[in-house]
């Protein structure tokens, strides 16, 4: 397929619409759980916005230092919001920035020792590690397709309405549908169920009507970063466990674009996560790791070409610096993006389970890591309460279904494969006389 200016924007789009409501739910939880000003939140919002194309840029940008080279897009990590939100209240909003431009240092320096660790990630714990991504998430888009979580209409017939008939209207354009139109099937599902929902009143202009048209970024927005040894401990945790993230994304990623990773290529992708962490820490915005969704949009619409994620980070960094434009994407009721989330998620589980086949599972202890590390993902999500005793300190490490998950299929894979060399056995015909 021939991709024109026209199409790789369009493409682009795609993947800002793919991943915008996830990038703007972070700053406005962290925003209300430190209790920001409708102002600072105005700004957060669209910082944010900008340096996730700003990040998204860099890990793209593969050269001599950084860039892991793959269609990769970046956004604020989930993992980061109750450790944001416990130091900016325990210590305050300097000491937020202080701490991520720290670890976004310690990232940058550990990123060669990180890369030696590749022979730790088998076929059978970056084929876990993908899978546990895509079922924790589902939940996501189930909420999102109800109306969003806590909502007054949650469940309601309108709001199932919109998100099934949006996933219909993919999965229709993927039947009857070939080459340019098949691989925008989710921004037309999108586009449309906008549409229907705004014959039901559901699409509301008031955030684009409220938005200025130009916000610039500066640096300490919120004041001169301040340090202190707890909040940067933290904030180097999470930096971490996102680096183990980013590693199942990058091999999915590299088995869709058929290019094989070495630990070099690893090494310059997780200094570019380290450098979007440390841009984060200068304009007072967030950390930054892979977002899966855009995984699953790159193999439903079989384009994998750098050019379209340069063309998105663009279009991120346009949102950011004119935030009515941004507002548009706003508008868009969560209902329909839950119906494309599912089908987008579901890409990454359905890739997930394509790695897996690669697996030996004629050894139980294959078997035994991915039934172990994908009921621990998935019994973390739907019940989070699980691991509530344990110290807040822990919280890093077992509120999430996707650090703990991986964090399984890791450790269960060094201890059970990495156990025994296997001996080698000498045929009757070869030993001496």
């Amino acid at each position: 397929m021939k991709l024109t200016k026209g199409r790789i924007a369009s493409l682009g789009l795609q993947h800002v619409l793919a991943m915008y409501a996830g990038a703007v739910i972070v700053p406005l939880i962290v925003g209300a759980g430190i209790g920001l000003t409708n102002e600072q939140l105005t700004y957060l919002i669209s910082i944010d916005i900008l340096m996730c194309g700003i990040a998204s840029i860099l890990q793209v940008w593969k050269n001599k230092f950084s860039g892991i080279g793959l269609p990769v897009v970046l956004g604020c990590t989930f993992t980061a919001v109750g450790p944001i939100i416990s130091i900016g209240n325990d210590y305050g909003i300097t000491y937020i920035y202080g701490s991520i431009l720290v670890s976004g240092l310690v990232v940058v320096l550990i990123a060669k020792f990180f890369s030696k660790l590749i022979k730790f990630f088998p076929p059978v714990v970056t084929g876990s590690v993908v899978t546990i991504i895509g079922i924790t998430l589902i939940p996501v888009a189930m909420n999102d397709l109800a109306g969003g979580e806590g909502s007054t209409d949650f469940g309601s017939f309108t709001n199932l309405a919109l998100g099934f008939g949006t996933l219909l209207i993919i999965l229709l354009i993927f039947r009857f549908s070939k080459g340019f139109i098949q691989s925008i099937a989710i921004l037309i599902g999108i586009l449309l169920g906008t549409v229907a929902a705004s014959f039901v009143g559901l699409v509301d202009f008031s955030p684009v009507a409220e938005s200025s048209w130009v916000h610039l970024p500066t640096p300490f927005h919120f004041g001169v970063p301040e340090f202190h040894i707890a909040p940067i401990l933290t904030m180097i945790l999470v930096a971490i466990v996102s680096l183990v993230e980013s590693t199942g994304v990058y091999f999915a990623l590299s088995d869709i674009c058929d290019k094989k990773l070495e630990d070099k290529d690893l090494e310059k992708g997780y200094r570019a996560e380290g450098l979007a962490i440390l841009f984060g820490g200068l304009f007072n915005s967030f950390p930054y790791t892979t977002f899966s969704q855009n995984v699953g949009l790159i193999q439903l619409s079989g384009i994998r070409t750098n050019n379209v994620i340069y063309t998105a980070g663009g279009m991120l960094i346009l949102l950011g610096l004119v935030p009515k434009i941004g507002a548009l994407t706003l508008v868009i009721p969560k209902a329909v993006l839950g119906g494309a989330m599912i089908a987008m998620f579901g890409m990454v589980i359905a890739y997930g389970i394509k790695m897996l086949s690669n697996v030996d599972f004629a050894a139980q202890e294959n078997l035994l890591i991915v039934a172990c590390s994908v009921g621990m993902g998935l019994g973390v999500t739907v019940v989070p309460e699980i691991f509530a005793d344990l110290p807040s300190s822990l919280s890093v490490l077992t509120e999430s279904g996707i650090v703990i998950g991986s964090l399984t299929a890791i450790f269960l894979n060094i201890i059970l494969n990495f156990k025994r060399q296997k001996p080698v056995v000498v045929s009757e015909s070869k030993r001496p006389a």
